[in-house]
Formats: C-alpha cells, sequence, structure tokens
C-alpha cells in the first residue's frame, strides 16, 4: 500500500518505529494531490512549501530521540472557514477573498503545538451554507466514489480530501450537519462534538448558537485522537466549557456489552431510500451481536427540527454576516455612489444566491412584528427538541439513525430547488438544536457503489460512548477498508 492509503494511526506508528520519516509521508500526500486534485478539486489553498519544511524539522526533532505525540508529523487539511494567522481565508466567498487573518482559531494552535502539518485549506459552501459544496464561490468539488456527484457540504472539501486520499486528516465545521453529512457522502468518519466540548475561536461565525468544529478521518481511531488534540477549554471562547476531557481512545474496544441504544422511528421517514433503511437496521442487528441492546423510540417533535433550524441559523447569519460591509475588510465595490450604495453594492456583488437568500430570511424572522412568531417560537420549539433527547438519554446510552435519507446525489440536481437541498440536512440538524455529540460511520454501500452513513448520537460531553460503540461497529465489520477507485494502487510502499 501506499502511505497515503494509511489511516493516520498507522503512519505513526511506522514513524515511531523509524521504518518512514515525516518528510516521506508529506511527499506521499502532495503526490496523491498531484494525482488527483484536478478531478477532485477539495482545496482552495496548498502550501507545499512550508509543509516540507515542516516536515523536515519534525525529522531533525524525531532524530533527536524526542518523544512526539500520536499525531506528530501527519499532514491535516482545514475547512477555510478556520483561521490560520497570514493564510488566506476567504469561507469560499468573493466577499472575503484577500482576507489574510491576524491570529489563528485556537484549535489550529492545538493542532500545531501536536505537531501536525497543515497542507492546505478545503473548499466548502460558501460561509458553510449549503449541502453539497456547490455554493462555493470559486469550484464546485467532486465525490471521489462518483465524480458526477457532489461530496455533501458544507465540509465536503474535507470529507472529498480524506476520502480521495489527499489527507489522513481533516477538519470541518458542523451547524447542522455540515461534518456528519460529506463524511457519509464520502465513506469517511466525521463526528461533531459536543456544543462547548471545541473553541469555536477563529472559527468565523454562520450561527453561533450551533456551530462546532470537529474531525473527518479514514477511521475511528484516528477520529479519537484527534478529538484528543483540539478538545478542551478555551478563554477566547466563552460558549467553551470546563468539562474534563478524557482520553477517547481508552474507550474503543471491539464489544458493546450492557450498551442500551434506542433507535427513534420519526428516522424511517418517507423519502429515506430503502438501501439507506436497510443499511440502518442491518448495523443495529450488528451492534445487537456485539452485546448492545437495541429497541425502537420516539422522538416526537423531529418533525419540527427542519423549520425551526432554518429560522435559527438565518437569524443569526443575518446577525453574523452584517459585519461584512465594505468597510473594515474583505470585497468593497468600486461602483458605490455614497455609503449605502456602498453597503448594497459591496454585499451584492461579494455574497452567492443562497447566502443572500439565507441572510433575507433571517432578516425578516427577526423584524419588528415577527420576532415572537418567526424566532421566539422557534426557541421554543428548540427546547422540545432538546427535552426529547433528554427524556430518550435517561433510558438509552446512544441513538442510532441514517446520517442522511440519501446517498449522495449528482452535481446539479438540488441546486436550484433550495427546499429539496435543506431536506438533505434532516436527520442531522436535530442534534446541532440539541448540543448534543453525533458521528458519522460508514455502514454500506448503494447498489451505484456510494457510501451509506450510520449517524451515532449521544448524551452531552459523551463523545466516548459514541467512539465506542463507533469502534466496536467498524471492527466487526469490512465498511471502512472500502476504497474508491481514485485510490488504489497497485505499488507497495510499506507492508500491509
Amino acid at each position: 500500500m501506499k502511505l497515503y492509503q494509511l489511516p493516520a494511526h498507522r503512519l505513526s506508528r511506522l514513524l515511531k518505529e523509524r521504518k518512514i520519516s515525516v518528510e516521506e509521508i508529506v511527499t506521499s500526500f502532495l503526490h496523491q494531490i498531484e494525482m488527483v486534485e484536478d478531478k477532485i478539486r477539495a482545496f482552495l489553498f496548498l502550501d507545499e512549501e512550508e509543509a516540507l519544511k515542516e516536515a523536515r524539522q519534525w525529522d531533525r526533532i524525531i532524530s533527536e530521540g524526542k518523544d512526539v505525540g500520536p499525531l506528530t508529523g501527519i499532514p491535516i487539511a482545514i475547512k477555510d472557514n478556520i483561521c490560520i494567522k497570514d493564510k488566506e481565508t476567504s469561507c469560499a466567498s468573493r466577499i472575503l477573498k484577500g482576507f489574510y487573518p491576524p491570529y489563528s482559531a485556537t484549535v489550529i494552535e492545538r493542532l500545531k503545538k501536536a505537531g501536525t502539518i497543515i497542507i492546505g485549506k478545503t473548499n466548502l459552501d460558501e460561509f458553510a451554507m449549503g449541502s453539497s459544496t456547490e455554493n462555493s464561490a470559486f469550484q464546485i468539488t467532486r465525490n471521489p466514489w462518483n465524480l458526477e456527484a457532489i461530496p455533501g457540504g458544507s465540509s465536503g472539501g474535507s470529507a472529498a480530501a480524506v476520502a480521495s486520499g489527499e489527507v489522513p486528516l481533516a477538519l470541518g465545521s458542523d451547524t447542522g450537519g455540515s461534518i456528519r453529512q460529506p463524511a457519509a457522502f464520502c465513506g469517511v468518519v466525521g463526528l461533531k462534538p459536543t456544543y462547548g466540548r471545541v473553541s469555536r475561536y477563529g472559527l468565523v461565525a454562520f450561527a453561533s448558537s450551533l456551530d462546532q468544529i470537529g474531525p473527518i478521518t479514514k477511521d475511528v481511531t484516528d477520529c479519537a485522537l484527534l478529538l484528543q488534540i483540539i478538545s478542551g477549554k478555551d478563554p477566547l471562547d466563552s460558549t467553551s466549557l470546563d468539562y474534563p476531557v478524557p482520553k477517547y481512545t481508552d474507550f474503543l474496544i471491539p464489544e458493546l456489552r450492557g450498551i442500551r441504544i434506542g433507535l427513534p422511528k420519526e428516522y424511517f421517514i418517507a423519502g429515506t431510500e430503502e438501501e439507506v433503511k436497510k443499511s440502518i437496521l442491518r448495523a443495529a442487528n450488528v451492534l445487537e451481536d456485539l452485546g448492545a441492546h437495541v429497541e425502537e423510540t420516539s422522538l416526537p417533535h423531529t418533525d419540527y427540527a427542519v423549520a425551526t433550524y432554518y429560522l435559527i441559523a438565518t437569524a443569526e447569519a443575518s446577525s453574523n454576516l452584517a459585519r461584512y460591509d465594505g468597510v473594515e475588510y474583505g470585497h468593497r465595490t468600486k461602483k458605490g455612489e455614497n455609503l449605502i450604495d456602498m453597503y448594497k453594492r459591496t454585499r451584492q456583488e461579494g455574497f452567492g444566491e443562497e447566502v443572500k437568500r439565507r441572510i433575507m430570511l433571517g432578516t425578516y424572522v427577526l423584524s419588528e412584528g415577527y420576532y415572537e412568531d418567526y424566532y421566539g417560537k422557534a426557541q421554543r420549539v428548540r427546547t422540545l427538541i432538546k427535552q426529547d433527547f433528554d427524556r430518550a438519554f435517561q433510558k438509552f446510552d446512544a441513538l442510532i439513525t441514517p446520517t442522511s435519507p440519501t446517498v449522495a446525489f449528482k452535481v446539479g440536481e438540488k441546486i436550484d430547488d433550495p427546499l429539496k437541498m435543506y431536506l438533505s440536512d434532516i436527520f442531522t440538524i436535530s442534534a446541532n438544536l440539541a448540543g448534543i455529540p453525533a458521528i458519522s460511520i460508514p455502514c454500506g454501500f448503494s447498489r451505484d457503489n456510494l457510501p451509506i452513513g450510520l449517524q451515532i448520537l449521544a448524551k452531552p460531553f459523551d463523545e466516548e460512548t459514541l467512539l465506542r460503540i463507533a469502534y466496536a461497529y467498524e471492527q466487526n465489520t469490512e465498511w471502512h477498508k472500502r476504497e474508491p477507485k481514485i485510490l488504489k494502487d497497485e505499488e507497495s510502499e510499506v507492508e500491509k
């Protein structure tokens, strides 16, 4: 196998055994990027020179016999709405083209301290608003399993980069499913942490009460290792919580004795593809064989989740995106006749259609006379949705659902129908509204060889249970071992 086909934890082991060097690791991934990036188009920015420079520095440190961490020397890609000091951060929007942050996000500082090597910034739906990565102002990312299909969104660039072997690790952000849905569509692992588990400092805000940064990886072990690094209280983020961060790899055991799992009936609705339903039910049987008790349950307010989410998220987006006015940073029109005209033209030229749509919807629901009818009511329903989960977790350790009602759809299939696109997130948004952690792992394939994702949800700050269930399922199935053709290579660099 080529080095770029290996998960990060295996690369790390080979590195510690001195069988390979950091420079060899980075070079292998850069070569794969060179081979496939023109087809996938996952990256908005690459930093090959800096990555190789850091690789050589780490090789010198390792040669001196110094202890290094479990992800030291491992390449990682960063979604381009997470700030890296002096590196362009555009959020895939023309309005931020040419913006170079004067600081790095807390997660970036933690990754650098852990020795990971940032290889580039990945494509996304503009300002993370979308479910297909077609809303980027600069390019459309393709699904490595079928280049005519979308990779999911909004973290489609990160998921596609991991699935195609361009990187072993990536960070995404998840406001309503933007880590989990692309992870499901691309056949990789994606985890949305509990709200407050990971610092949002340096994440360009979309909807501040919903956004979370999380890992996208080849397997569950890598997910646990990456989550370990980025988790924990941050004084720079008032919403991050001082909650103990366990050693997540201690919970990666291949059996589930005593675990109680609920199967919410509301997640098997009309419109869910039959292959998706069958894959989830087969996964439930596997979990039972591993010792878990699986039982049907109900989350009665699930039907209101989409409407609730698109009122709250757009309201917060309207407020957060008001700062992009052409005055302090980013794009400014050259045609403004006066201050108000400059504001209007700047935002008209700088924002794409989906972002404008959400700003207008959010502004409307916050306007005088409508605030209580829409935003206020949505917040009350959000509480009911959270209470559904609270009751479920009194009985169950976790819940399982499909990640998405469908497999990846064709490029262009839903872009002109916003409602159809919004319904792509119908099974993921409730976790953001409730603030609970959720993970997506591969659990099957459609007849067209497109990945299907299993979503596992747990109570707040119980990521270890998510990872335990995900790992046990992964180790007792073969889905995570399947690779898109774009990754396969008969030559061998290392022993399997």
